[in-house]
């Protein structure tokens, strides 16, 4: 077992994961997990898939994968230029005999053109025809339509105006009460936790956008996980926690995640790569 496999698989067992739980967790499959650990990446693919599968396991148990991989560069092996492909000149002879052949196509699909060259000729002398054929039965409705004139009506002596009638005055709109607005306390560090507090809201709604990829998780009271995956650069991850009114989100990179609350961005003032952010509803003091 290399260095690399050896501080993985540490990690996953710190997590409590099994291989079959990473298997889920990553989508690789199970075999790979194990040449992982063991410094086996003969039955990998290929080198460019062994550094994949690497990054996803490292980020997976909440390791930093660019740090690691270059901790242990020497256990990883390096991925390989693509093999130039030889390009294949035909001889001259074989360029003539394409020739001719593309020729003979020609002639055999000249008839074919003529014919359809002649369909379209037909249609558009049949199209040119229907329109001055248009153009006469319009000319015949025209000078058929007899013209009416009409009587001009005789003007009416305006209407007396009538005053209008008193309104009553509306009672004056009462004042409305101004909503008070979300207040988010500074978020307090506790080792991998980062606890925020918010107040002067009744909603929960938390939204994490993902600069990279980074595993995340949201975790309710009783301790259960929802939606935890690994997200890819550009994707979401949203949580409704407004029925307990708290919330643990899991941050397996914290550097490539943003987190917002009911539209709010929050920002955590520790520098750890792996982070848990913990957000209440409170009452306001």
């Amino acid at each position: 077992m290399t260095e690399l496999g050896a501080r993985l698989k540490e990690a996953r067992l710190a997590r409590g994961y099994s291989l079959d739980d990473l298997q889920d967790i990553t989508k690789i499959q199970k075999r790979y997990l194990v040449g992982i650990e063991e410094g086996n990446y003969s039955i990998m693919p290929g080198t460019f898939y062994a550094r994949a599968f690497i990054k996803q396991y490292a980020e997976a148990v909440g390791l930093d994968a660019e740090e690691l991989l270059d901790q242990f560069k020497k256990d990883v092996p390096e991925a390989q230029k693509a093999e130039v492909t030889e390009s294949y000149t035909q001889s001259p002879t074989r360029r003539n005999l394409a020739s001719k052949r593309a020729s003979g196509k020609s002639m055999e699909a000249m008839p074919k053109i003529i014919v359809a060259l002649f369909i379209i000729v037909i249609i558009g002398v049949i199209w040119m025809f229907y329109l001055a054929k248009s153009n006469e039965n319009n000319d015949l409705l025209e000078e058929e339509t007899p013209s009416f004139e009409y009587d001009t009506p005789a003007p009416t002596e305006p209407e007396e105006e009538t005053a209008p009638a008193e309104t009553e005055e509306e009672p004056a709109e009462e004042p409305v009460e101004e909503t008070p607005t979300q207040t988010i306390a500074p978020g307090v560090v506790n080792g991998e936790d980062v606890n925020f507090a918010v107040t002067n809201t009744t909603e929960l709604k938390v939204r994490v956008e993902l600069a990279g990829a980074s595993w995340i998780a949201f975790r309710d009271r009783s301790g259960v996980d929802h939606n935890g995956r690994i997200y890819n650069a550009g994707e979401k991850a949203e949580y409704d926690a407004t029925a307990e009114g708290y919330v643990r989100i899991r941050l397996g990179s914290a550097a490539n995640s943003k987190v917002f609350v009911n539209g709010e961005e929050l920002v955590s003032p520790s520098d750890r790569v792996t982070q848990n952010f913990i957000i209440e509803l409170q009452q306001a003091e």
